[in-house]
């Protein structure tokens, strides 16, 4: 299936039906009187997050939705059908913006947020509503309402509790292959990943969600390379884990490389709890690791691990270091959700 993480859409809700002009006629009967019936509501348009969807492919193709049209009201005093609300599916973690990208409408972060975009049109009024005793015959009624059109842009930015961040080449790829069941591309020229990837990877008996984004280079804020696109999918992350490649000459160029995009990125995703790693360690001599090691350790000011994702070497301790911070930010969580639902703490002077 093709990743699509943003696409526009027209949209527009049903018109409402229109009131009807009638009058009862029956045999035997000698008045009749006005019996037009009012018109239907017109649909809705609503988008709601729902599981099992991890792409906007389904709207890159069709573009143009239409909630359905109310019915006409009939005589008898009969009301019209009201038109059909129309449901877009999306998936968790779709942002919903403006045509211009500048207002964020809605985001659709948990399963089963929804959002009515467009209301649909009110019901015309049927003769029926104005007689009275100066006015016994109306011939009067009043439109549909018109509904609501307007375009729009979904970004989605995936779910996860963990990112991976790196130059190309770093390793991510073979590092989320070797810790879950994802089968991302891997190969020795820059650029493999070109979509972001998700994988679910265990520690003891817990699970957590891992995503991998295209490597950046220098200059990506301003479009080098695949530029900054896919940084939105590891903004919702808890913690980040960024892969250096031991191999290179300068590691500490290659993390100030990183830092510097992330910076020009904005997001808040240099203030996100970062674990950093010297990845493929195997590959380089064990005093030769220790050196750039340390000197990596002075510029990131904060404990630097090494591993390998081919061999293994390290994994179990980077994996136990980002359950531990992702442990930390659930219960935080957890515990924002549970004050925001009682209302925080009852005190007499609140009243």
């Amino acid at each position: 299936m093709k990743f699509v993480d943003q696409t526009k859409i027209y949209i527009r809700s049903g018109d409402g039906g229109n009131g009807c002009v009638s009058f009862r006629r029956e045999k035997y009967v000698e008045f009749g009187g006005p019996n037009g019936g009012d018109g239907g509501k017109g649909g809705d348009v609503i988008v709601e997050a729902v599981t099992g969807l991890n792409t906007l492919v389904d709207y890159r193709y069709k573009r143009i939705y239409k909630a359905q049209k109310g019915q006409h009201g009939m005589g008898r005093n009969m009301t019209g059908a009201n038109g059909k609300d129309l449901v877009l599916k999306v998936p968790v973690g779709t942002q919903i913006f403006d045509e211009d990208q500048e207002f964020m409408i809605a985001d659709l972060a948990k399963v089963g947020d929804r959002v009515v975009l467009a209301k649909g049109g009110h019901g015309g009024l049927g003769n029926t509503h104005f007689k009275s005793s100066t006015n016994q015959a109306p011939r009067r009624t009043t439109p549909g309402g018109l509904g609501e059109e307007m375009n729009l842009v979904f970004r989605l930015k995936l779910i996860a509790d963990a990112g991976l961040l790196g130059l190309p080449n770093a390793g991510k790829s073979t590092f989320l292959a070797a810790v879950s069941r994802a089968r991302p591309k891997i190969a020795d020229y820059p650029f493999t990943t070109i979509t972001p990837q998700l994988g679910v990877v265990g520690v003891g008996d817990n699970e957590f969600v891992l995503a991998d984004i295209p490597g950046l280079i220098e200059g990506a804020a301003d479009g080098v390379g695949l530029g900054t696109r896919f940084l939105g999918h590891i903004e919702r992350c808890g913690v980040l884990l960024h892969l250096i490649d031991a191999t290179q000459e300068d590691v500490v160029a290659a993390y100030e490389t990183i830092v510097e995009e992330l910076e020009q990125y904005g997001g808040g995703l240099t203030e996100k709890p970062t674990i950093i790693g010297l990845n493929k360690c195997d590959s380089v001599p064990e005093e030769e690791l220790e050196e750039k090691r340390l000197a990596l350790q002075d510029v990131a000011a904060t404990t630097v691990m090494t591993l390998s994702g081919v061999t293994g070497e390290g994994v179990k301790e980077v994996l136990s270091a980002l359950w531990d911070v992702i442990k930390e930010t659930k219960q935080s969580q957890d515990e924002e959700d549970e004050t925001a639902s009682t209302g925080g703490e009852w005190s007499p002077l609140g009243r």
